[in-house]
């Protein structure tokens, strides 16, 4: 039996179920539906891409996976110096893994231990954002701070060695005059919270933090999983404001297949190229750099640049804007969009209560949680498409 995500297994209700897929198209026996979250935020090129089922289908013929432990092979030496290439600044360095919680833990050990190789082991702290959320493994629900996903931690009570601060200049510098000797990292979802409601927030706070984490030593870790790849409107948030780790997963493949990095600068790099062998990165997920996603990812970043996605954002962006204007109902709190994301957040999450099955008995998918009710559609969108998924939302209220 599957035991599905985010479910209380005993109550939830049948799963539609997909027999095929094609650009923003999801197919049931008896149905399709515009995906408007694109596959939990990663499908950004649509379903069935031919470029990108040529790339995994090409490698597949040659080899599927070897461990990167001891061997090497063309398609992660060619993505890593894509990346390379095309990262801002000198985040040269990438570290693969199968998922972005496990790119968030790699970066926060990569934080913890740049400093402890530096003979500071007192720099045990990390500080986060409220309403954050980095992932499901220990450390990444550690950082996060999202109760409604989190919960079990309470379990071991409030942990000391993390700081959590709203989105506001002022408190951001007050936690970094009682803490900063103790902190190894500032870890943020820059410009857009993704599950902890689609919270967005202005530019100057990461300005900000950048100067603070330099007055103070602080490693910067942009977690851009979510925001990555043109979601916020920017190809990256770090190509405004550079941190000293970026972490990319979800739309890195396309959506194709599970992968991530974990990119370095030159100065953390540094701090563990030594001599000493206990100075060295001591992770090694078995499927990091695999061949297959590896590939797929290499052909999503060229199509990224070549069929000029920013332009297709903007795009997506004034017409959710133009259909969005003016709408309003007394049940929401705020209506938020940026880039290739839309939220409505309503004062009571009862509001939304049988919203999945409306959309899908109108040709949307949609998986509204707690108080909000989004849309992150794949980049190929039609206008007719994205109208669609906004009018469902709009008439959703005016039943």
């Amino acid at each position: 039996m599957i035991w599905y995500p985010y479910q209380q297994m005993k109550t939830m209700k049948d799963p539609y179920k997909i027999i095929d897929a094609k650009g923003v198209w999801l197919y049931t026996e008896d149905n399709r539906m515009i995906d408007s979250v694109s596959s939990w935020w990663s499908v950004i090129h649509g379903y069935k891409h031919p470029v990108l089922t040529e790339a995994i289908k090409s490698q597949a013929e040659r080899f599927s996976h070897v461990m990167l432990g001891g061997l090497t092979h063309d398609p992660v030496e060619k993505l890593s110096a894509t990346l390379e290439h095309w990262l801002p600044g000198d985040l040269n360095y990438s570290f693969f893994s199968d998922s972005g919680s496990v790119a968030v833990e790699v970066a926060l050990k990569m934080a913890l231990q740049y400093y402890v190789n530096r003979g500071e082991l007192h720099r045990t702290k990390v500080l986060s954002l409220t309403h954050s959320y980095h992932g499901d493994t220990f450390k990444t629900m550690e950082v996060g701070d999202d109760e409604d996903y989190h919960f079990i931690l309470e379990a071991y009570g409030s942990n000391p060695n993390v700081v959590h601060v709203p989105t506001e200049i002022p408190a951001l510098e007050t936690a970094f005059e009682l803490c900063h000797e103790d902190l190894n990292c500032l870890i943020v979802e820059p410009l857009l919270q993704g599950a902890g409601g689609m919270r967005m927030y202005d530019l100057s706070f990461l300005k900000r933090a950048r100067e603070l984490c330099d007055q103070y030593d602080v490693l910067l870790i942009f977690d851009e999983v979510a925001t990555g790849f043109g979601r916020t409107g920017n190809r990256f948030v770090a190509d405004l404001v550079l941190p000293d780790i970026l972490v990319l997963g979800k739309a890195l493949t396309g959506g194709y297949i599970g992968h991530a990095a974990t990119v370095a600068n030159q100065k953390v790099y540094e701090g563990f190229y030594d001599d000493d062998p206990d100075k060295a990165l001591m992770h090694g997920p078995t499927f990091m750099g695999n061949p297959l996603a590896c590939s797929v990812a290499q052909k999503s970043i060229e199509l990224f640049e070549q069929e000029d996605y920013l332009t297709k954002i903007r795009r997506i962006e004034a017409v959710t804007r133009r259909e969005m204007e003016g709408f309003t109902d007394p049940r929401i709190k705020e209506i938020r969009i940026m880039g290739g994301c839309v939220c409505i957040e309503v004062h009571d999450p009862e509001v939304l209560a049988g919203y999945q099955q409306f959309a899908y008995e109108r040709g949307v998918f949609a998986r509204p949680f707690l108080r909000y009710l989004y849309a992150m559609v794949p980049y190929i969108i039609g206008e007719e498409e994205l109208v669609a998924i906004l009018d469902t939302m709009k008439t959703w209220f005016s039943r």
